[in-house]
């Protein structure tokens, strides 16, 4: 078998060995064996069913839970040369027909069907009578109630085991910590399958964190570095998505919006753009993206706080797949914390999820405080151990100050012990620092003893004070109050002296970037010389030119890295051309004279 996956791998994948555990886990599956497999985002999970599925007699049933997306998934195999179609319900009469026919004849490596499809007993019925290499179950995360993708679906595909207990399964995710990997395994029926958990960390994304300050000018000022780049920002509200995207446009970005309200018909074809277009910004909130095979997304943005660790580990891992330089940058405020604890209380869970939600958003809420190394901290969230000082985010680059808040903290929490803990830290910041404003005058706040003591920090240091305070667990934020701050029993040793307390200090504000500064994430034109920068542009403008000939994703015919490689080794000839990454014979004999011919029209030119 290791020969022949091999084989596969070089002349259908073009790449010349398995990456990390993906040798095992082929071998695994190809023999019989069921697997969970976790594997960062761009790690090469596909690979670990696809070529088993084409080792193995018959066709692989992969689960994917997004309609949407199964086109670009299919067409991407069909440009490898590998026998795959897809059903679901974009499909007229006489295409599902053809596409039932071909599985029945064994016509097909891989069939990509959505949940709801598969369970139907329609479906069930066809597959009985088809000859079934394996179950690939893609996104295995959404099986978990705990998990932030949660799809009930999922919940019914023990059936495959249940109804075809002698093919192989395999349960893949980028996202899952111990209690959701326990779950998965429960849920799939899959106790006893082989793990196989690879390192979660993504070296070649950069995080970064900054507090809200002027929460517009600071994502312009970030994506002034990505000019002409893909990339996406995430935004908590539909509405604050539609500003978003039209601030964005005035400035002269290309942004799209993607929102659940949106009409259905112009969601995908925003989507669709973003997919097959380069330098597309989607301005989305987390209703876009799980799946999302764009390899050369260069950055992705939240401008408010997400919902969960998990949550910010997936979205953010969107970005980079192609193992170049990306950037996650998040800004947050206090009020992200009021508006989703206000969200959580509001929902239809039950206690004990609602309590697991708090804590994960406390858990996020302290990752973007921590003064530690940004990938240790979110690593360790997933018991993952990481040495830190991974020279690669904001903590480790620019290592922030500390200075000694213990007496700023014994103010701040006796002002809103004093003030009735019936107000958010707006009207206790004005207590402090002894602003006379109608309201503080209205309740008598100003004959306070906490009157004007804290006039020594401005209002942003004030605020971060009490930011901290709430990520430290001594103050939190009242949701039925409209995020009004009370004390927790934590907060009595700080009280009464007996808790001294270090709060990381507030970056001075940078002045505004003028123009484009340097993006660590668009090294391209940086690293490459001038003879193969001009071959790379003149690849690109054919790849894009030839992408919409055939209405599919750029990506599909080569990836950026594929094109970058080709035009610094400017191969003569095929066997040249066979020799860089990524191409395959398919695509040889699809593009190969066409990717040449490139070549020599650059040096003519």
């Amino acid at each position: 078998m290791t020969d022949r996956a091999l084989e596969l791998l070089r002349t259908t994948f073009g790449h010349p060995q398995f990456r990390g555990e993906q040798a095992d886990i082929v071998a695994h599956v190809t023999g019989g064996g069921d697997a969970l497999v976790l594997m960062p985002t761009g790690g090469g999970k596909s690979l670990c069913y696809q070529l088993p599925a084409m080792l193995r007699e018959g066709c692989g049933i992969v689960v994917s839970p997004l309609i949407a997306l199964m086109q670009d998934q299919v067409e991407a195999m069909r440009q490898l040369g590998v026998r795959a179609a897809y059903l679901n319900s974009t499909l007229d009469a006489a295409t599902t027909a053809q596409v039932e026919v071909a599985l029945l004849a064994g016509e097909l490596d891989l069939l990509y069907v959505a949940p709801e499809r598969l369970l139907n007993s329609r479906c069930l019925a066809l597959l009985d009578r088809a000859r079934i290499a394996l179950f690939a179950i893609d996104e295995a995360h959404c099986v978990s109630q705990w998990g932030h993708d949660f799809r009930r679906e999922y919940r019914e595909l023990t059936i495959l085991h249940e109804r075809w207990p002698d093919i192989p399964r395999i349960a893949l995710t980028a996202t899952a910590d111990a209690p959701t990997r326990r779950e998965i395994a429960e849920r799939l029926n899959l106790e006893d399958a082989r793990q196989f958990v690879s390192s979660f960390d993504r070296p070649n994304i950069r995080y970064r964190v900054v507090h809200k300050d002027d929460a517009k000018r600071q994502l312009l000022d970030f994506l002034a570095g990505h000019r002409d780049e893909s990339g996406i920002v995430y935004a908590f509200s539909r509405r604050r998505v539609d500003t978003l995207a039209a601030q964005l446009r005035e400035t002269g970005i290309d942004a799209l919006p993607y929102h659940a309200g949106m009409d259905a018909a112009a969601r995908a074809a925003n989507q669709r753009r973003f997919l097959q277009e380069d330098g597309v910004v989607m301005v989305a909130t987390i209703a876009f993206g799980m799946g999302i095979d764009k390899p050369d997304v260069r950055f992705v943005a939240h401008v408010d706080l997400p919902k969960s660790i998990e949550g910010y580990y997936q979205e953010t891992g969107r970005a980079g797949r192609d193992g170049a330089p990306a950037d996650a940058w998040l800004s947050y405020g206090l009020g992200d914390v009021v508006s989703l604890k206000q969200l959580i209380g509001q929902g239809e869970a039950g206690e004990e999820r609602k309590r697991l939600e708090l804590g994960k958003l406390d858990a996020l809420l302290g990752y973007c405080e921590s003064t530690t190394c940004r990938r240790q901290s979110l690593l360790g969230w997933f018991g993952e151990a990481h040495a830190g000082a991974c020279g690669n985010c904001d903590n480790c680059l620019e290592p922030p100050q500390s200075w000694d808040g213990t007496i700023a903290a014994r103010k701040a929490l006796s002002c809103v012990y004093r003030s009735g803990q019936r107000f958010g830290a707006g009207h206790v910041i004005d207590i402090l620092r002894g602003n006379a404003t109608a309201r503080v005058q209205q309740y008598g706040h100003d004959r306070l003893s906490t009157w004007n003591i804290g006039a020594d920090l401005d209002d942003r240091q004030w605020r971060s004070v009490f930011r901290q305070l709430v990520a430290a667990g001594l103050l939190e934020a009242d949701v039925e109050r409209h995020g009004a701050l009370r004390l927790t029993a934590t907060s009595a040793p700080v009280l009464r002296g007996e808790r001294p307390l270090s709060f990381r200090s507030e970056p001075e504000k940078k002045p505004r970037v003028r123009g484009r500064e340097r993006s660590r994430a668009a090294p391209i034109e940086v690293e490459l010389a001038p003879g193969a920068l001009a071959r790379f542009k003149a690849l690109r403008d054919w790849r894009a030119t030839t992408a919409r000939e055939q209405n599919v994703p750029a990506y599909v015919i080569f990836h950026d890295s594929t094109l970058r490689a080709i035009a610094e080794a400017a191969p003569d000839d095929h066997d040249e051309l066979a020799r860089i990454p990524g191409i395959g014979a398919t695509k040889i004999e699809r593009y190969g004279d066409a990717v040449l011919q490139q070549l020599v029209d650059c040096e003519i030119a």
